[in-house]
């Protein structure tokens, strides 16, 4: 299980377009992904989990992967985010 913290730096937080983009980097992967938000977890294949968050703009967020594509499952999270949300 890998995890890692970053900080979501679109200026509306997880809304329908990044979330959407989360869903859709996270299904390509066999890994189980979550992510979690000061305590409160959700599964990043569902778009009405990830959303469900209500992460805003400069908001701290935890990737939690876990399976046996996890390596790139995070890098592949990470950088999505990274670039804020350009896919």
């Amino acid at each position: 299980m890998l995890e890692k913290k970053i900080i979501v730096k679109e200026q509306n937080g997880l809304h329908a377009r990044p979330a959407g983009a989360v869903v859709k980097i996270a299904g390509e992967f066999k890994s189980r992904v979550y992510i979690d938000v000061n305590g409160k977890k959700a599964n990043a294949k569902s778009i009405m989990g990830v959303m469900s968050l209500g992460v805003k703009e400069n908001q701290e967020i935890t990737i939690i992967v876990d399976g046996e594509d996890e390596g790139d499952a995070l890098n592949a999270l990470v950088k999505l985010i990274e670039s804020n949300f350009e896919i």
